[in-house]
């Protein structure tokens, strides 16, 4: 498996306490839910590197 970078992340108790019961509903971790949404924001944006091209190295 891949390295994970960790991120300190600042965030309204409202949306965190929002995330969370998103996750609970979804049988996922809360850190779990929030990589989701932001892999699914990023698809939806055609802005997720494709697995293997390169471009989803960390230090660019």
């Amino acid at each position: 498996m891949a390295a994970r970078k960790q991120y300190p992340l600042r965030i309204d108790p409202e949306v965190w306490a929002a995330v969370e019961r998103w996750a609970a509903d979804e049988m996922r971790s809360a850190n779990g839910q929030v990589e989701w949404i932001l892999r699914d924001a990023l698809r939806r944006a055609g802005r997720l590197p494709k697995r293997g091209s390169g471009d989803d190295d960390p230090e660019k």
